[in-house]
């Protein structure tokens, strides 16, 4: 009889039950993070049946940081980032403060140390990035001011935490000579860094490259991971910094190869694997009675992540001239808190920083705020709906085109159509200008709502372009529009076999998918 050591015991019963776990998440529309984290709460300590070994759930979710902070250098983007630096960087930092300094007041009404109450904070500050990014694509505003603002808010939230991961050990061994402490570690950080970029910059890409003309797509992905991990443990054993910088640091490098867009999909399953292992140990940690023991201080942590929190966001982008709708978006955006507030609290408790009430406080927090913050984006749709354009007025009887969306794909349609009246529908109003040189105008609007496309003379319309990416929500267009002018020319975009079948059923004229395009044209080019 085969024995089931503890390594494979974690591993196997803790992806097992994050999948059944995520799973039912996933289908009640909530994040499956909560799916992880119960999962981990299931063979925790504090709940009956298996018992997981809690060291070897401790080195798993190890190894699931350095692939996290891997995969947040890998898409860090310093262009997003300067393109909304006036009011990301100010913005964020000052979020950032109001939320620590809530957090050190809450800690010390209960008689937390100093030390550990700021750390509580500082996990109290930061959100979540699967969360943000999931909720700004679900409703197709990664493109708009408001989204770019998000993301370029989040980036400057995670540089702060990764400096933090670098601070906060040293700050815990400084003992009186902490002054001395910090210099030592602000020199071997600035070591690492230069030697990152001296070095790191021409021999990462070169390594790549090397392997990439291999033709081997497993070596290509051995050698991805021996970059992130090799310079994580690089980092930590010649320079004495933490893991998690140098794997944030192998993914900036890497992100400037040309290769980055492969080596993220090279390696997104092991890194989403131990992203979920990580999850799970973290939620091992959690004691489920601090909901009942201690209701009153979840509450109060709870007004820190879902208020205090987006108040200082909504004023901070308000005093800045933007609108009231992008200050609602930012608020309810940053009112959650997830991976980086795990890792603070594994840290601050590994280290004996942080009070064990105050790590349950921040796990409990992470699970109720990561499940209501779709509501508060419900609440801000109702707050503040788009701004309803003017009625289009009278189309020609014949001869317009209608796109519907107006994101990366729609504005590329949109810029090659050339002159003519074009009739643009968006659920949102600032996803950029439109096209110069043509007679276009923007209707906002859901395109599905057969009011819609008659305001865009769907009737007398040419052809209609269906250029966003939700297959079920393009149906019911195609199938209104068809309702509404069946001699229509409909095309639509699809990724899959099936999307097709399911365009054409509810009444596409064409429907084109990316790979029969690029297939059809390399077969153009070879016949000459």
């Amino acid at each position: 009889m085969h024995h089931v050591t503890p390594l494979i015991g974690i591993v196997v019963i803790g992806l097992v039950l994050a999948f059944i776990f995520g799973a039912i998440a996933q289908r009640l529309k909530l994040s499956p993070l909560i799916g992880y984290l119960l999962a981990g709460i299931a063979v925790g300590p504090f709940t009956p049946g298996y018992v997981a070994d809690q060291g070897l759930a401790n080195e798993l979710a190890e190894l699931g940081v350095i692939l996290l902070m891997f995969g947040v250098g890998l898409h860090f983007s310093i262009k997003d980032l300067l393109s909304v630096r006036r009011i990301a960087v100010p913005g964020a930092i000052g979020q950032i403060a109001c939320a620590v300094l809530l957090g050190w007041g809450l800690g010390h009404l209960l008689g937390w140390p100093a030390g550990g109450s700021l750390m509580f904070g500082l996990a109290l500050s930061v959100a979540s990035t699967v969360v943000l990014l999931r909720a700004l694509n679900e409703r197709r505003i990664v493109d708009t001011e408001r989204g770019r603002i998000a993301v370029g808010w989040l980036i400057v939230e995670d540089l702060v935490m990764v400096f933090a991961l670098v601070l906060i050990p040293a700050l815990a061994s400084g003992g009186q000579a902490i002054g001395w402490t910090l210099l030592v570690t602000a020199g071997k950080v600035a070591a690492f860094v230069a030697f990152m970029l001296i070095v790191g910059r021409r021999v990462v890409p070169w390594i790549l490259h090397w392997v990439a003309h291999s033709g081997s797509r497993e070596l290509f992905r051995l050698a991805v991971l021996a970059v992130a991990l090799g310079f994580a443990a690089g980092a930590a054993l010649l320079f004495g910094v933490s893991f998690a910088l140098g794997a944030f640091f192998a993914g900036i490098i890497l992100a400037e190869s040309p290769l980055s867009q492969r080596a993220a999909e090279e390696t997104l399953p092991l890194r989403d694997a131990f992203a979920v292992l990580f999850f799970v140990s973290v939620g091992m940690l959690f004691n489920p009675a601090i909901v009942v023991t201690d209701t009153l201080a979840l509450l109060a942590t709870l007004a820190i992540i879902l208020l205090g929190k987006s108040i200082a966001a909504y004023a901070i982008v308000r005093a800045f001239g933007r609108p009231n709708r992008t200050g609602l978006t930012i608020a309810a955006s940053l009112a959650q808190i997830g991976e980086f507030s795990f890792i603070l609290a594994t840290l601050g408790s590994s280290l004996g920083i942080l009070p064990a009430d105050a790590r349950d406080l921040i796990l409990a927090g992470a699970i109720l705020s990561i499940m209501l913050n779709p509501l508060l984006f419900a609440l801000i749709d109702r707050l503040a709906p788009p701004r309803e354009a003017a009625p289009a007025p009278p189309a020609p009887k014949k001869g317009h085109v209608v796109l519907v969306g107006y994101g990366r794909v729609g504005a590329l349609v949109g810029a090659g159509i050339g002159k003519g009246r074009l009739v643009v529908i968006e659920t949102e109003d600032d996803v950029g200008p439109l096209p110069e040189g043509t007679d276009a105008e923007m209707i906002v609007g859901n395109a599905a709502d057969p009011d819609v496309l008659a305001r865009a003379g769907i009737g007398e319309a040419r052809v209609l372009l269906v250029a966003i990416p939700d297959t079920f929500e393009a149906g019911q267009i195609v199938e209104q529009a068809r309702r509404l002018n069946p001699d229509l020319c409909i095309v639509a975009r699809a990724h899959r076999d099936q999307e097709v079948a399911h365009l054409d059923e509810h009444g596409a004229t064409h429907t084109i998918m990316g790979e029969r395009e690029i297939a059809r044209r390399m077969i153009e080019l070879a016949k000459g």
